[in-house]
């Protein structure tokens, strides 16, 4: 049985079952830009416990959404980043999420994750909210305003606040959750469920209140209760998401069916680049396509983002991607070199680190020490590396392209050792640059330089 930490409960908790099937929601993306390195690892923790549970023979069904209706953050200030994003690039605003929605595809396929069973999305589930949203006003949960708007009433929980500690009575009146006219509320900590359109013209319906928007919240628990039949066995998340998000969608759900509507919360933690917080503004936002065009393969992400645990926050670099790369490509080169078969061995200590909390690193480590081993066949190192590799998901059995370099990309790579050697950065990246032009990545570490075929 596979054991991960609830962050409601605040302890490890076998992952929740019904005659051996597991319902997982997993807060999507936000279609107004693409994803980059941070976002992808909260998807990575889903896809981790997807091929963990279906390689302890559980059946998994996984749900992910897509927001694309634009109000998509707690710190939404009166500015629509989806319609933003359609005004900078003079398209549709439904264009704009169609593309970027395109592209999150792609990422998740370089990286290797599963697809969900289902991605529903926020603009074509709009009736559905609307009637969860009817659930709630009925039950006494939420109430309409004068001015069009839909409100949850956050003092009808009682245990609001179960999964970030915030207590209503520690939420002081002037914090802005999501919105900054919302005036019109009975509590300060009450949250739209939907807003009146206002001056909006655009991705604006209509409903029985009148015309405006869904809330932030609600396309999750009208989503997930529906698709996952009002049983979530596990729902996943960046710890982001834990307040609010989370903790109103928890009050949500659970008002509608009168019980917990979600057995486990698993939440990954944030993600730093070079030290600092990705943001546009730090200018250090980095993407799948970026690790692409400097040579990498992007699977290398993959294999950084596992090396450490998703509970720990985590700083990546591009030297430990260069690292990742260039261990690729020696397990690639090494299972090559230890045989053909594709049978497969199952090792306890990589089956118990999984068991306990996912404890990748730990299974990382395991791997290195039987690559070492001398007492163990090269057989049985294949063998282990192949059934890993259905976790870890690094295409360890890719074959490696063998063929010769030009005598121009030879001289490339010497005239970038030189520069390295004289520490001649611009002139080494900028050969860097050339040589992934010619379809050759150049990893770095301590014993210098190495290259592989993109």
């Amino acid at each position: 049985m596979i054991a991960i930490y609830d962050t409601l409960t605040r302890g490890l908790k076998e992952v929740p079952h019904v005659e051996n099937s597991v319902n997982i929601y997993c807060c999507g993306p936000t279609v107004y830009r693409d994803a980059h390195v941070g976002n992808l690892r909260t998807f990575l923790l889903a896809d981790l416990i997807v091929r963990a549970l279906k390689l302890d023979g559980r059946q998994v069904k996984l749900i992910q959404n897509i927001t694309d209706v634009g109000h998509m953050s707690e710190d939404f200030t009166g500015e629509d980043k989806l319609l933003s994003q359609a005004q900078l690039e003079k398209r549709d605003p439904f264009e704009i999420a169609r593309k970027y929605e395109e592209r999150f595809h792609q990422d998740l396929a370089r990286i290797n994750i599963f697809p969900a069973d289902a991605y529903p999305r926020a603009s074509e589930t709009i009736d559905l909210m609307l009637q969860t949203i009817a659930q709630l006003i009925a039950s006494g949960h939420a109430y309409a305003t004068e001015l069009g708007s839909v409100y949850f009433d956050a003092r009808s929980v009682e245990s609001y606040g179960a999964i970030s500690g915030n207590k209503l009575d520690s939420l002081k009146p002037g914090h802005r959750f999501e919105y900054s006219d919302e005036g019109d509320k009975r509590f300060h900590a009450d949250w739209a469920l939907w807003k009146t359109a206002g001056n909006r013209t655009e991705m604006v319906w209509d409903s029985p209140w009148g015309k405006g928007f869904p809330g932030w919240h609600i396309e999750c628990t009208a989503m997930s209760l529906k698709l996952l039949d009002e049983r979530i066995d596990l729902h996943v998340g960046g710890i982001d998401l834990r307040f609010p998000h989370h903790e109103n969608e928890r009050a949500q759900s659970n008002s509608i069916i009168g019980h917990e509507a979600v057995k486990m919360w698993v939440h990954g933690e944030h993600l730093l680049f070079e030290g600092r917080k990705m943001s546009k503004s730090a200018g250090n936002v980095v993407l799948v396509q970026d690790l692409i065009e400097r040579g990498l393969d992007p699977l290398s992400l993959r294999l950084s983002l596992l090396e450490n645990r998703y509970r720990s926050q985590m700083d990546l670099t591009w030297a430990s991607l260069d690292a990742a790369n260039t261990t690729l490509r020696r397990w690639r080169t090494n299972l090559a070199s230890w045989g053909e078969s594709m049978d497969q061995i199952e090792d306890s200590e990589i089956t118990g680190a999984i068991a306990k909390d996912l404890d990748t690193p730990r299974v990382l480590l395991r791997l290195r020490a039987i690559e070492k081993d001398s007492a163990i066949s090269v057989e049985v190192k294949r063998a282990i590396f192949l059934k890993a590799d259905l976790l870890l998901g690094l295409d360890l059995d890719r074959a490696i392209e063998d063929r010769p370099l030009t005598a121009d990309q030879i001289s490339l790579l010497q005239s970038r050792a030189q520069a390295r050697q004289s520490k001649n950065w611009s002139e080494s990246d900028r050969l860097r640059d050339l040589l992934a032009s010619t379809g050759v990545a150049i990893s770095d570490g301590p014993d210098g330089q190495s290259w592989s075929w993109i």
